[in-house]
C-alpha cells in the first residue's frame, strides 16, 4: 500500500498521515480485500484549485469540499507485483476548515470525513438516489468510528 500525499504549497497547514493512512488503509481493506498493493493520492488544495479542478473535470465552476479521480479499470489485468493505482481524492482545505466550522467539530475530523468521502467515491459508492446516499453516509460513519470521530 503507498499513499502519496501532498499539500499545495501556498498552503501553511499540515495534517496527520499516520492517521490518514490507517483511515485509508481500514477503508480499503474492509471495502476491497482483494487489493494487497495499491496506490492512492490524497492531495490539500486551497479553494481556487478545486474550482479549477471542478470546473475542468465537471463542467462545474464552483469551489467544492472533495472531488475524487477514480482510476483502477474493472478487470484490467497487470503484472505480477504491480500496484493498482486507485486514484485521486483531493480536499479543498478552505472548505474543510468552513464545514468544520459550520458543523461545529474539529477541522481534523472535518479532513478525515472528505477523506473518506473521497475514497468511497474512489472505490465506486455514489450518493445520486437515496438508497446511495444511505449506504455510503453509513459507511462513511463506520470508518470514523474507530478513529474517536463521531458525529
Amino acid at each position: 500500500m503507498s499513499i502519496d500525499f501532498s499539500v499545495q504549497p501556498d498552503l501553511d497547514v499540515t495534517w496527520d498521515q499516520d492517521r490518514i493512512t490507517a483511515l485509508v488503509s481500514a477503508i480499503i481493506t474492509h471495502e476491497r480485500p482483494d487489493l494487497k498493493q495499491y496506490v492512492l493520492g490524497v492531495h490539500l488544495v486551497n479553494d481556487r484549485t478545486i474550482q479549477e479542478l471542478n470546473a475542468t473535470h465537471r463542467g462545474k465552476d464552483v469551489a467544492t469540499d472533495v472531488l475524487s479521480f477514480p482510476l483502477e479499470a474493472a478487470g484490467f489485468v497487470l503484472p505480477p507485483g504491480q500496484r493498482v493505482n486507485l486514484g485521486d481524492v483531493v480536499v479543498s482545505y478552505p472548505r474543510a476548515v468552513a464545514q468544520a466550522e459550520e458543523y461545529g467539530h474539529s477541522v481534523e475530523r472535518e479532513l478525515a470525513y472528505l477523506v473518506v468521502h473521497g475514497v468511497l467515491h474512489v472505490l465506486g459508492y455514489d450518493h445520486e438516489l437515496d438508497a446511495e446516499q444511505r449506504v455510503m453516509r453509513q459507511k462513511e460513519e463506520e470508518a470514523l468510528q474507530p478513529l474517536g470521530y463521531t458525529r
